[in-house]
This record gives structure tokens, C-alpha cells and sequence, in this order.
């Protein structure tokens, strides 16, 4: 498996995300400059709604920058623990514990994509191949680490 192929897309994604969150509190702080009238509560109410969107987007588009921060921090050498990089197969599937987001389909496998902070991620941290880890009365083999 290929990880550096792994983290380019997850990185991409990210960047997507990112330039998605930045366009929209762009476009919503254009509309509260439009929101302006004679109306007097109504503005101030219409106008506060909005600050609190931008707001959300905001706390949304910080929380993105920080999985950007940690893919960067991620490398991409072979590891031979589960940890925080290592890709692992299990006998139930290929988990990459990065950051949680969509799975990724490459060359064919379906990759789960993980926090470190996952229940799943903290019941593999420290394994090896061929350990079990059971989480939720489901045994997971690890046939590799990548």
C-alpha cells in the first residue's frame, strides 16, 4: 500500500474543504453587507443570525485547518505498530489512522480513514500483526501494517 498515495488524497480533500468553508463565510459576511435597511430590529436580528453562521463556519473551518496541521505532521514511512500513520488491515477491513474523514476506494481496496482518538484507533494503538483487538464484541485481526 502506498501511503504517500493515501495522504496526497486525504490532503486534497482537506484543501477542498477548506476552500468550500472559506467561500461560504465569503459569501455569507457579502450578504450581511446587503441585509442593510430601514427596518430597524429586523435588520439587527437578520444581521445577528447571520454573524452567528459565520460564526459556525468559522469553528467549522478551524476545526479542517487543525486536520490539515495533523496530515502534515504524518509520515509516511512503514510503520510496525498501529499508531498514529500506520495503516492497518484487519481481517474486517484497511484502516488509516489520520484523520476521520470519507473513506477512500484505491486500486480496487476501500480505506477507512480514522481519528487517533477513535474508539477503534485507541483499542489498535500499540498492536502488531497478528495481534486481536475486539471493540463493541467485534475481534479484529491485524494481518498487516503498513
Amino acid at each position: 500500500m502506498k501511503k504517500e498515495e493515501i495522504l496526497n488524497i486525504l490532503k486534497n480533500k482537506i484543501s477542498e474543504k477548506i476552500l468550500t468553508f472559506e467561500n461560504l463565510i465569503a459569501e455569507t459576511r457579502a450578504s450581511s453587507n446587503d441585509t442593510k435597511s430601514s427596518m430597524g430590529d429586523k435588520y439587527e436580528t437578520g444581521r445577528e443570525i447571520l454573524q452567528q453562521e459565520i460564526n459556525n463556519l468559522q469553528v467549522q473551518l478551524n476545526e479542517v485547518l487543525k486536520q490539515r496541521d495533523f496530515l502534515k505532521s504524518l509520515s509516511t514511512k512503514p510503520s510496525v505498530k498501529a499508531e498514529k500513520g500506520a495503516l492497518v488491515k484487519t481481517d474486517k477491513g484497511l484502516f488509516y489512522i489520520s484523520v476521520s474523514l470519507s473513506n477512500i476506494d484505491l486500486d480496487g481496496n476501500k480505506i477507512f480513514c480514522i481519528s487517533p482518538d477513535s474508539p477503534l484507533a485507541k483499542v489498535l494503538e500499540g498492536k502488531s500483526e497478528s495481534e486481536s483487538i475486539s471493540l463493541n464484541n467485534v475481534t479484529h485481526k491485524i494481518l498487516n501494517i503498513f
